[in-house]
């Protein structure tokens, strides 16, 4: 039997911020709010790293914690589905309705998107998805270290492998497959970077250089500027994978990726709208 893994909630957040816990197509979808600070206008939709097989560790939700206090944002984190389990299909069938609620409910023009690792991937590959369907993008989108392929072919991996202390492609590969399923190793939503760029706009991606990832965020951007579509990368230079949430790289670094990724979300709050 295989186990559908879930989220749990970690002790001790509901002291800094207030937690409320919606289901939305028999899932939970986690709503953090700021409590000892004033709500800010900003909600973002979090998607979660871990491979497609890990659900949100405890970083995550400090690092959560610490945006939605320093910021005053509402964070919106779906428990999506999860492989082995389940696949891509699986996910959309969740992450599409999800999407088109939020944007029906809320002011996109305060709305951002933000995703770490798989769940950066997720993120980008949603965008392309309703660029498809022609339905209004966020104000602005935050990937730090996303997957954005699969497959793992980039010949540059096996170079930066070698600094990489976070990440091993064989298992990353394996974990990609099983997302995958039996037909999707080569989609779009399972790799991003194969996806339609031309409708997305304010697309920042913060990267590391000893993170294998790195390789196809620079074939990403390369792809971006063929087509005039504009993704900004912050490159860190010696940062690992998704550094500024699991704090596995030098301190100066992990307090310049936050600051970056703080500046991001509040950067022309009050211009958004226009």
């Amino acid at each position: 039997m295989i186990v559908d893994i879930q989220t749990k909630i970690p002790q001790g957040i509901e002291k800094t911020c207030q937690l409320k816990t919606e289901k939305f197509m028999k899932r939970n979808i986690f709503i953090v709010t700021p409590k000892n600070k004033e709500k800010s206008n900003i909600t973002i939709l979090y998607f979660h790293g871990g491979s497609y097989v890990a659900e949100a560790t405890q970083e995550h939700w400090k690092f959560i914690e610490q945006i939605v206090k320093d910021t005053g944002a509402t964070v919106i984190l779906p428990d999506y589905p999860l492989t082995p389990k389940y696949t891509y299909k699986d996910v959309f069938k969740m992450a599409v309705p999800l999407y088109k609620e939020m944007i029906e409910r809320l002011d996109s023009n305060y709305f951002i998107l933000m995703g770490d690792s798989a769940g950066g991937g997720l993120g980008l590959a949603l965008e392309e998805k309703i660029g498809e369907e022609n339905l209004p993008m966020p104000a602005k989108t935050i990937l730090i270290s996303p997957w954005l392929d699969v497959r793992l072919t980039n010949p540059a991996i096996d170079e930066i492998q070698k600094k990489d202390k976070e990440l091993n492609k064989e298992t990353l590969k394996l974990a990609g497959i099983a997302y995958a399923g039996e037909e999707g190793i080569n989609s779009y939503l399972v790799n991003p970077i194969e996806g339609d760029l031309s409708k997305l706009k304010n697309v920042t991606i913060l990267t590391g250089t000893h993170d294998i990832l790195n390789a196809d965020v620079k074939v990403l951007k390369e792809k971006a500027e063929k087509i005039g579509s504009s993704i900004e990368v912050k490159e860190y230079e010696g940062a690992g994978h998704i550094w500024m949430i699991e704090k596995n790289s030098k301190q100066e670094l992990v307090e310049q990726g936050y600051q970056e990724i703080l500046q991001l979300i509040t950067s022309g709050e009050d211009s958004l709208a226009e």
